[in-house]
């Protein structure tokens, strides 16, 4: 049997394939595509070396039993919309489809809210204008994450109009509906794979419902409120939490969840032993190791073997914070951490967000003295690299993936591809 993750760089996103199965009957997700720059020269670059290592015919599509978007972040679902964008027009042209789609996994704004998001989309746009769903500004109260993660609603959207072009099931394992925790019973996929769906919970979808429906009655006397809405709910409530099994080999998905909210989804589904622990082979750090979605506490009590953070710097992540707290929980254990960037490029980038954020932090003590401005960047305290030569048996754990070559993670027989 085959389980074996398949690690793509995507920028400041994430992108992954997912293989299991037999060789003689193998079966791939596809989870996330990353943003704009990634489908093209990494997720579609990696679908034809797949195509070539099955021996595909040229009029034969490749088989993706699920495609799944873990939450409608740009930096999650740009990639997929391009590659269902060449699925539309293959389609259109009425040409063979390169890929044979069984499965769509995908959670719309629009359902998690349970309402349409126009009067959303139209309170951002009377009391900031179009760039507001652009992300192309940063003003008080209304941050440039803030502006993407609503510009982001439309490409879900986007996203199910595609899916609803081409015809494929949505949420069909979930009777059409959202994908959520709702029990402790695995589901069964295919092919010897198992899916335990541990986020986003039911209450926290209902405190979001309503927790939209409160900003809209006083959005337009608070506009504040929408950065809280949008950085505190959609972000964190919204992403899928899977943990993936095939025999005793695990893999914990976590999108852009946050830490607590992960532990109390593992808890609900019963993942979690007496001791409140859990150990996977391989956990998708969560939001690229953002040391806003993590704490020590998280990896004392999800362990794992592998740790993969996505992430080339932009945003500041993977933060070294988060790092330190990998190492702090596990120490000189035997695990290994895989970055989808060298420190190289992560740096350099990391710098860049630290200015950034230290601009924005000094133009609001402007008017308010008692906000707080950072410090100024300093290697030393601040880098990646400078956490790595203080810690050398964390370092020796590292490995980067390639641009060039397949970075997979083989937890049974290998793919070998």
């Amino acid at each position: 049997m085959i389980l074996s993750l398949d690690v793509r760089r995507a920028r400041k996103g994430d992108c992954l394939l997912l293989h299991y199965g037999t060789k003689q009957d193998p079966g791939l997700a596809l989870i996330d595509g990353g943003p704009s720059d990634v489908y093209k020269p990494f997720l579609k670059t990696r679908l034809a070396e797949v195509r070539k290592a099955r021996k595909l015919a040229n009029d034969k599509p490749l088989e993706v039993d699920l495609l799944m978007v873990s939450h409608i972040d740009d930096d999650h679902i740009k990639g997929i919309l391009d590659l269902t964008k060449e699925l539309v027009t293959e389609t259109d042209a009425h040409r063979p489809p390169p890929l044979k789609i069984r499965n769509v996994w995908h959670n719309t704004f629009d359902d998690v809210i349970g309402n349409d998001p126009k009067e959303l989309l139209s309170s951002v746009t009377a009391s900031y204008g179009a760039a507001g769903l652009a992300g192309e500004f940063d003003t008080e109260g209304f941050d440039a994450h803030t502006a993407f993660v609503l510009a982001s609603v439309d490409q879900g959207r986007q996203l199910r109009d595609d899916v609803k072009k081409l015809k494929l099931p949505l949420n069909r394992q979930f009777a059409g509906k959202l994908v959520m925790a709702e029990g402790r019973t695995p589901l069964a996929f295919n092919k010897g794979l198992q899916f335990t769906v541990a986020g986003p919970l039911k209450p926290e979808i209902v405190a979001l419902q309503k927790e939209h429906d409160a900003f809209l009655k006083k959005a337009k006397k608070d506009r504040p409120a929408l950065a809280s809405f949008t950085d505190t709910s959609v972000a964190n409530l919204s992403s899928l939490v899977l943990l993936a099994k095939v025999g005793n080999a695990t893999i914990l998905l976590t999108g852009d969840a946050r830490g607590d909210k992960i532990l109390k989804g593992l808890e609900t589904v019963n993942l979690l032993d007496a001791a409140g622990k859990l150990h996977v082979n391989i956990l998708k750090v969560p939001h690229h190791g953002s040391d806003r979605n993590m704490e020590t506490g998280f990896f004392e009590k999800v362990t794992a073997d592998h740790y993969v953070f996505s992430g080339n710097g932009e945003h500041g992540n993977p933060e070294r914070e988060t790092l330190n707290m990998l190492f702090k929980a596990r120490g000189n254990a035997n695990y290994t951490v895989h970055l989808t960037y060298p420190v190289a490029e992560i740096d350099p980038a990391r710098k860049v967000d630290w200015e950034k954020e230290q601009a924005k932090e000094k133009g609001r003590k402007a008017k308010n003295s008692n906000v707080h401005v950072r410090a100024n960047w300093s290697a030393p305290k601040n880098s990646v690299a400078a956490f790595l030569a203080a810690t050398p048996a964390f370092a020796a754990k590292l490995k980067i993936v390639p641009p060039d070559k397949p970075h997979v993670i083989d937890l049974l027989d290998p793919l070998g591809y």
